[in-house]
């Protein structure tokens, strides 16, 4: 059995919001760094940046508070190791009424449902956040 990546970055970022932190700090990878693009531009983190130590690659995400609240509600992993949820252009779900985001793996890269609608793909469903 493996272990899953993105769900241990969505636990990372979920405890250090929950204990105030300014920071989170985790191992990179190409879909780590696309997901975080996704959670940058939609506004629940403030930064992102990609360092080194030795040959190591890391990934850096300042977190987002507003008012002292985390900007980010809820993040869920959707899409699990064990049970890979896909869904079709047509069948891409709204979460909560508009005023959350999932963020789909498809083949034009990693998107927002809402780019994935205008796009007219589908793909994997990897998590939802509000």
């Amino acid at each position: 059995m493996s272990f899953d990546q993105i769900a241990d970055m969505l636990t990372r970022i979920r405890n250090a919001q929950q204990s105030n932190k300014a920071d989170v700090v985790l191992s990179a990878s190409k879909l780590k760094l696309a997901v975080a693009k996704v959670l940058y531009s939609e506004k629940y983190i403030n930064d992102i940046a990609v360092f080194s130590d030795g040959n190591k690659n890391f990934l850096k995400i300042k977190l987002k508070y507003n008012d002292n609240k985390p900007a980010i509600s809820a993040i869920n992993r959707i899409s699990k190791q064990g049970q890979r949820i896909y869904v079709g252009k047509n069948a891409i779900p709204v979460i909560r009424n508009g005023f959350g985001t999932a963020i789909i793996s498809t083949s034009k890269g990693v998107l927002t449902d809402r780019q994935a609608r205008e796009s007219g793909v589908g793909g994997e469903i990897i998590c939802e956040v509000w």
